[in-house]
């Protein structure tokens, strides 16, 4: 199951509703309430990122959500639960930093590379100790592999496909493991306008992913009450 979910980092194949249509489809494996996405297993709760008039769709499935417009949202949401082996090498690894990028290297990273061969894995990645108690930014280019149309088609050759650049957090909380994945679509709708340098491109990413994780509402931990005073 786990290897499911993260396979649909690069690819899914999910139903897809319009977003902010009202109440979720019954084929929608998670909820809509509001303007509210609600995963199907309640790990978490996210406003609802794209809107229905710039083609805004969501696509899920038990434990994948992809929010996807046709301008410059695509965000995909892998939420698993974290099994014994998984809970194991979390508690083993010499740190949290160090199992966040064993799960990335050994989990996500396989997937990309089986559909893009020529995947470059840019060098920046970052460890925030701060955030959700650990989470790693890791940054990767992928030829052909963008998800948005450039304003001028004809530059895509069979020897020269676009460069897509995505960045990915990884983070556990509340016994899941979360990874996010959000690609930087001005890099390919902006065509020779755009001018960013790769450091930019992992800033801007970064901040997005951030601001991401700060908006999804999880479930609050269950703790048992205190006892009661003595007489």
């Amino acid at each position: 199951m786990l290897r499911l979910a993260l396979a649909s980092l690069v690819c899914l194949s999910c139903v897809s509703v319009r977003a902010q249509d009202g109440p979720a489809l019954p084929s929608l494996a998670g909820t809509i309430e509001g303007d509210n996405y609600i995963s199907p297993t309640g790990t978490f709760k996210l406003q609802i990122p794209v809107n229905q008039s710039l083609g805004g769709t969501i696509m899920d499935s038990a434990n994948v959500v992809t929010f996807q417009d046709q301008y410059s949202t695509y965000i995909t949401i892998v939420s698993f639960p974290l099994d014994a082996t998984q809970k194991w090498e979390m508690e083993t690894a010499a740190s949290r930093k160090d199992y966040l990028i064993d799960f990335f290297t050994n989990h996500v990273l396989p997937d990309f590379r089986r559909s893009f061969a020529n995947l470059k894995v840019e060098t920046t990645a970052i460890y925030l100790p701060g955030l959700m108690e650990g989470a790693f930014f890791v940054f990767m280019k992928l030829p052909g592999g963008s998800m948005f149309a450039h304003p001028d088609d004809r530059i895509v050759t069979d020897t020269q496909p676009l460069v897509a650049k995505r960045g990915n957090a990884l983070f556990v909380h509340n016994g899941s493991i979360f990874v996010i994945s959000t690609e930087l679509a001005e890099r390919v709708t902006e065509g020779t306008a755009y001018h960013q340098t790769d450091a930019e491109e992992d800033q801007i990413l970064k901040d997005r992913l951030i601001d991401l994780a700060a908006k999804m509402r999880f479930p609050q931990t269950i703790t048992a009450p205190a006892p009661a005073a003595g007489p």
